[in-house]
């Protein structure tokens, strides 16, 4: 069951697959017969290309993207001489054209473009503080084949020998080139042995005894400890941007269905719509990324 968040998603999605450019000179590109086609027109054809076709470089998808507005054009015009527009089924598709235009265009201006940068860091700002703590250990290793080889690195570092320098002589990871150095990491990450055996060390202390995993034998050394800082801003500044204004649309159509009576005569399809409007108010819950702006 779709629930209103995700149909908001589809809204948005809906309204970028639609747009173009805006060109203060539409000129005209090309014509077919006395029919012109104008830039805002091939614009909106590239929009439009199938997936496959958006792939190509730019001027591949141009030129496809050209082809297919001069078949559209010719064919259009034969329609139009059969007087295929009068038809009352293409009279109902223009109006619901015309509708879904028009909700994209009150979208763009009362949420696309009014969305500040200010609104997005706060946003920000706010799931970060929401995000739960996750611990995250800085950690080396070095991994022999045998319990015994693990064994007798432990008694060298016991004497005094550097972890890092022990790595790079006896380790048989690829990277002991790095001194087995694996970087920050939460758990999950990495063999249920080798992570509890790393966060359960203390921060500049190593393995005292070998940790055996299906690769081998580790002696382990924690060099860190802190908790998982956050996605940088810069990294996820859009997918918040889609936030704030998945909010602002769900606004928008709360305060429109508030005003307005909603009836649906088919049962079934009442009360999956209910149901789908029973969800969250804005805000409460992440949101998948809608396609760029």
């Amino acid at each position: 069951m779709l629930s209103t968040n995700k149909l908001a998603v589809l809204a948005f999605a809906t309204f970028v697959a639609l747009q173009a450019p805006a060109y203060a000179d539409d000129a005209v590109i090309a014509k077919v017969g006395a029919l012109e086609i104008h830039q805002s027109e091939l614009d909106l054809a590239v929009a439009n290309l199938d997936p496959q076709l958006a792939q190509l470089p730019d001027d591949q998808k141009k030129v496809a993207a050209l082809s297919a507005a001069i078949d559209v054009k010719l064919l259009a015009a034969d329609a139009a001489t059969e007087k295929l527009d009068q038809t009352d089924e293409f009279k109902k598709r223009m109006q619901y054209l015309s509708d879904r235009e028009l909700h994209n265009a009150y979208f763009k201006k009362h949420v696309v473009d009014i969305v500040t940068p200010d609104e997005v860091k706060a946003r920000y700002d706010k799931e970060v503080a929401a995000l739960p703590k996750q611990e995250e250990v800085h950690a080396r290793h070095i991994l022999v084949k045998t319990e015994d080889e693990a064994k007798d690195i432990i008694k060298q570092l016991d004497a005094g020998k550097d972890f890092a320098e022990l790595a790079k002589e006896k380790s048989t990871d690829p990277n002991k080139s790095e001194g087995g150095d694996l970087g920050y990491f939460s758990r999950g990450r990495m063999v249920k042995e080798f992570e509890d055996a790393a966060f359960a060390l203390e921060k500049g202390t190593y393995s005292k005894t070998p940790v055996k995993t299906d690769f081998g034998f580790h002696v382990i050394k924690v060099e860190d400890k802190r908790d998982a800082p956050p996605p940088p801003f810069d990294q996820v500044q859009d997918q918040v941007r889609q936030l704030v204004m998945r909010d602002k649309y769900l606004a928008l159509l709360n305060q429109a269905k508030a005003s307005a009576k909603i009836e649906i005569t088919d049962e079934t399809l009442r009360k999956g719509y209910d149901q789908a409007n029973k969800q969250p108010e804005p805000g409460s819950e992440p949101v998948a990324p809608a396609p760029q702006q």
